[in-house]
């Protein structure tokens, strides 16, 4: 499995300690690291544990130097059971700490489900808004990263069905920055899904750039198609959308980033713009959060579409072996079959 190895840390490329607001170049993994460290120093009722991310810094190192810097109060190790980490968060938010717990890969968070479910997203509910859940669960999802099973699942349809959480995908440094801090920030819980196969992608980073929770962005501008994605699928649409100019054809590209609550009007006003939509995920396709985008679409732009829209999404079967996972996974190929079936006035 390819991790961050033991030679690099987050300190090597960037002073953790430091809180800055100028723009710098970035990792995922260090803007993560970065706005971890800046919401630490902002407010001192937020906490940062699980495990592994005291002095090892994560198996991501997305804790790198934090237990260095703030103490083992405020960063600091728990024992090996998911279930007990959500409940002890939860316990701290009702007392007025802003807890961010790690779940390590996204298959681990599942024993703690319940907690989540019945407790994390209800109890806001639960008190008729007396008493709020400021929470953030950070779960590394999602594949490409030579993993298997429970390493690499891609699990945001189950959160993003429950009501009362936030789900927040981001697909950039910049949005992994900004998305955390706003995480961080919000009364109500965050589950935080972090693109495993991301990490070490780099881009520029401005600590002075706030997010708004349930908005997307357009990532590139297109006349002629919209690819819906999220996650680490937005840089595999942007990759598409250029091989598809090169073959004469002006696509559009949207960033959903929050998949709860979502933003309709974004994605409406672009699918309606180009009348012809794909959604792409590396979730499985049934009862998924793509096939929810698509249903939004059709109910929301039927009358401006000139096409079905299509769907690009891992397959139903559980994750594949690290040699297969590249049939597994949505490709430029498999996204550029699906516009081609989009009822182009060319096709002869």
């Amino acid at each position: 499995m390819t991790m961050a190895p033991d030679s690099i840390r987050l300190s090597d490329t960037t002073d953790a300690a430091e809180t800055t607001t100028r723009t710098e170049t970035l990792t995922m993994a260090a803007a993560l690291n970065r706005a971890l460290a800046d919401a630490l120093a902002a407010d001192p009722e937020v906490v940062v544990f699980g495990e592994d991310v005291g002095a090892l810094g994560g198996v991501f190192r997305i804790t790198d130097g934090l237990t260095a810097r703030f103490g083992e109060d405020r960063c600091f190790d728990t024992p090996l059971a998911e279930s007990g980490i959500v409940g002890t968060a939860v316990g701290m938010a009702m007392n007025g700490m802003r807890p961010v717990v790690e779940m390590q890969f996204d298959a681990f968070a599942l024993p703690a489900f319940e907690q989540i479910v019945s407790h994390v997203a209800k109890l806001g509910n639960r008190t008729r808004g007396a008493m709020r859940m400021p929470l953030v669960i950070r779960i590394p999802f999602g594949g490409g990263i030579g993993g298997v099973e429970h390493h690499c699942d891609s699990s945001e349809a189950y959160y993003a069905h429950t009501p009362g959480l936030t789900v927040v995908c981001p697909s950039t440094p910049q949005d992994a920055y900004s998305l955390l801090r706003a995480a961080i920030a919000s009364p109500d819980p965050v589950v935080f899904l972090e693109p495993k196969k991301l990490y070490w992608t780099k881009g520029e980073v401005d600590t002075s750039v706030t997010a708004s929770i349930g908005s997307a962005r357009v990532a590139r501008d297109g006349t002629d198609a919209t690819l819906l994605a999220y996650g680490s699928a937005v840089p595999l649409a942007l990759e598409a959308a250029e091989v598809a100019a090169e073959e004469g054809r002006s696509v559009q590209v949207v960033d959903v980033r929050s998949l709860s609550p979502f933003d309709d009007e974004t994605v409406t006003a672009a699918v309606r713009a180009t009348g012809r939509a794909v959604v792409i995920a590396e979730a499985p396709g049934y009862v998924s959060v793509a096939s929810e985008i698509q249903a939004r679409v059709f109910e929301r732009c039927f009358e401006f579409l000139e096409a079905p829209v299509r769907k690009v999404t891992g397959f139903d079967i559980p994750y594949a072996p690290p040699k297969f996972e590249h049939w597994y996974l949505p490709d430029v190929d498999r996204i550029l079959d699906a516009l081609d079936t989009l009822h182009w006035e060319d096709e002869s």
